[in-house]
């Protein structure tokens, strides 16, 4: 998520303080990825360091108020105008959960699944209430809100597919390793069962 470029684009519709931007941010997208305080003043200060914003002063209450600069409001067009780049996708945790576990002796693989499939499916139809109560409302303001929700129930209901599809192959692991054990155990016994059948026939 590029809050830097998030910060611009909220001090293009107008000057703001810290406090403010991060409560437009939270506002505008549900809350969804609540940003820390300081790491809104620190993206200001190198956003400042940069060129990209200016102080225009203290707004009377003590809030250092600031606002974008003609590069900055270039570069928040550059990031609207360009798509999102997939080269380096962000940490997806629970995949980076499943590849270790099926790589670990002693996880159980199918209990991970489970929990998260759950887990999953709780939060799609909390995602699905909020967004049905949301529309329901038909507010011009809840446009953003609703983008967000969208999002995350797009990404929810993939993931669950995923899980479906995590399940089928380990089911389809075992079957495998199962028939492969079954295939060694009886060229065992025919192995063992050779000599002996020799020995029968003298």
């Amino acid at each position: 998520m590029s809050i830097r470029h998030s910060l611009l684009a909220l001090l293009q519709d107008q000057p703001r303080y810290g406090y403010q931007l991060r409560v437009e941010f939270e506002t505008r997208t549900g809350a969804t990825w609540p940003l820390n305080i300081g790491q809104v003043y620190t993206t200001l200060d190198r956003l400042e360091r940069d060129g990209l914003v200016a102080r225009e002063g203290d707004d009377g209450g003590g809030h250092v108020v600031y606002s974008i600069t003609a590069e900055g409001a270039a570069e928040v067009q550059g990031w609207f105008a360009a798509p999102v780049e997939r080269n380096n996708p962000p940490r997806n945790e629970l995949a980076i959960k499943l590849a270790l576990a099926v790589t670990l002796p002693g996880v159980d693989v199918q209990a991970i699944i489970q929990a998260q499939r759950v887990a999953s499916i709780r939060a799609l139809q909390d995602y699905t209430k909020a967004r049905r109560d949301t529309a329901a409302n038909q507010r011009t303001a809840d446009t953003a809100w609703l983008l967000v929700l969208d999002s995350l129930i797009f990404q929810t209901e993939a993931e669950v597919r995923w899980l479906d599809l995590c399940e089928a192959r380990m089911v389809q692991q075992a079957q495998s390793a199962g028939q492969s054990a079954a295939r060694k155990t009886s060229n065992g016994v025919t192995e063992d069962a050779a000599p002996l059948n020799a020995d029968n026939r003298r």
